[in-house]
């Protein structure tokens, strides 16, 4: 195991460092199993509820468990008295980033792009990008924080607070940039994800934490327990792409072009979200670890809500539904590509 002094200056170790490597082999390894081992993907779709992935699950509750157990439950209530990191979030995912995904994805859906793609194409794959443009990340923001060594107990008031303004913004938003009326939100996918990647981590964690903790003391619960989750966060993240890119490695492959053209303005409003907010928190003067996870929860998207609500309003083979599919396929790259720009400019934030 690496010490303190043989990891680089970002803080991350030898394996996360070449994270890159592994993200590429995990992309070709789920698409090859896919396409030769076809059984796998279609044993591992019977186990869906609400348009939730079980096995994915199962795979982002270990990645964000290592995190509730650093938890230190009353600072909590010490995370809830530093009102400027919310704000920060909660402007730019609600104010400003869906309005910005169907700007620029009207432009390179309408405009640069409208050679290649005919009107009705155009259009469905725009409606795509809103619905992710319109549902803030929940469960792997607390994995993009971990990885930058994000306040896990502001990071947890992030999301929580998002989640509640979700329920109510969700609709309205997406109905007015659309030109619909007849939003339907899936419930039952939003309170299960919510369940399972928040509230069962969260009170895994704390009972973990104070059992541990009462029984073999904090000394032994921050030397030798939490250190045997080190890598259990980046194992969970590699293998959930291996299982994403088992589903979706036909999509890749029958439409290289398409996936090209969607991923590219996803990517752009995906960066310029990340610096609105991290500049913003710079700006401010707030800490990188309250800095780097506010940037993160408004970059990523809350990728289960889009695919479900885009199926229900476009049906399962329409151009919007492959762009909230496309919004998946890049989801992790582009986010571990800030998560390097973050660690790489620690420098910038008063410690």
């Amino acid at each position: 195991m690496e010490n303190e002094s043989t990891k680089p200056a970002s803080g991350m170790g030898f394996f996360e460092r070449y994270l890159t490597v592994w993200v590429i082999l995990c992309i070709i390894a789920g698409v090859a199993i896919g396409q030769f081992l076809p059984i796998i993907p279609h044993t591992l779709s019977r186990f869906e509820y609400a348009n939730v992935s079980i096995p994915i699950a199962i795979l982002i509750w270990l990645m964000i468990y290592p995190m509730m157990l650093k938890i230190d439950f009353a600072s909590i209530l010490d995370a809830g008295k530093k009102p400027k990191g919310l704000c920060i979030t909660c402007t730019v995912n609600w104010l400003i980033k869906p309005f910005t995904m169907y700007l620029i994805s009207a432009f390179f859906f309408k405009v640069l792009f409208v050679n290649f793609l005919p009107e009705n194409l155009a259009n469905e794959y725009l409606a795509g990008a809103i619905l992710l443009g319109a549902a803030p990340c929940t469960a792997m923001v607390f994995v993009w924080s971990h990885l930058t060594k994000g306040d896990a107990a502001y990071t947890l008031i992030q999301v929580a607070v998002n989640d509640l303004i979700l329920l109510i913004a969700f609709t309205p938003i997406v109905a007015f940039l659309l030109g619909v009326s007849n939003v339907f939100v899936p419930y039952d996918t939003l309170f299960l994800s919510v369940i399972l990647f928040v509230v069962i981590p969260l009170l895994s964690g704390y009972l973990s934490r104070r059992y541990i903790i009462k029984h073999k003391g904090l000394g032994y619960f921050e030397n030798v327990f939490i250190k045997k989750f080190d890598k259990t966060t980046i194992l969970g993240l590699l293998l959930t792409l291996i299982i994403i890119f088992t589903f979706q490695g036909d999509v890749i492959l029958n439409n290289p072009l398409h996936v090209l053209l969607i991923a590219i303005p996803l990517t752009i409003q995906t960066f310029f979200i990340f610096y609105i907010s991290y500049g913003w928190a710079r700006v401010w003067k707030l800490p990188h670890n309250i800095a780097a996870p506010a940037g993160m929860i408004g970059a990523s998207n809350f990728f289960e809500l889009s695919v479900a609500v885009a199926i229900t309003l476009f049906g399962l083979q329409s151009g919007a539904t492959l762009a909230t599919v496309v919004g998946v396929l890049v989801e992790v790259p582009v986010m571990l590509a800030l998560v390097r720009v973050a660690n790489n400019t620690r420098h910038w934030f008063e410690k």
